[in-house]
């Protein structure tokens, strides 16, 4: 009975490294190398995109996540609903080639959803992603703090 648990729960986190890489990485990996290649005049358009994208992705339109659901849960939320926002944005994009604002601001929904699905621990047999992963918490990371400041 519970290894049976536990291989269906391999089997989940592998589909989702799966579908990950299928619509999410190469998108973040886009983000992530051009915010690093980018000036420091520019790196706030960056921290700006990201910090809306992780808000809208957000289980709670209050701010605040319900208190019964654990970290790993919100998430997993968040993850899932920054790949909802990149299959959409996906959608009405084909229609439109070369829209470089909407290809950014996807792509900025592709890094939070890989950088919440490292928190909630799906890349943990998968070195590559896991790496990748952390590279977007520490982008949302700096964004989050960037932000908080901007505001204070």
């Amino acid at each position: 009975m519970v290894f049976s648990w536990f291989k269906s729960e391999q089997r989940e986190r592998r589909r989702k490294v799966k579908l990950d890489r299928k619509h999410l990485e190469a998108r973040s990996r886009r983000f992530l190398k051009n915010y690093l290649n980018a000036d420091e005049t520019r790196k706030p358009q960056y921290y700006r995109a990201v910090e809306e994208a992780s808000k809208q992705c957000q289980p709670a339109g209050s701010g605040l996540p319900p208190p019964e659901l654990e970290d790993a849960q919100i998430a997993e939320a968040t993850s899932s609903a920054a790949m909802k926002m990149v299959l959409a944005r996906e959608e009405r994009s084909a229609l439109k080639k070369d829209d470089r604002i909407s290809d950014f601001v996807t792509d900025a929904y592709a890094t939070v959803g890989i950088a919440y699905h490292r928190a909630a621990g799906v890349y943990t047999t998968d070195k590559e992603m896991q790496e990748l992963g952390t590279a977007a918490v520490h982008l949302l990371t700096i964004a989050t703090s960037y932000m908080r400041a901007q505001n204070d």
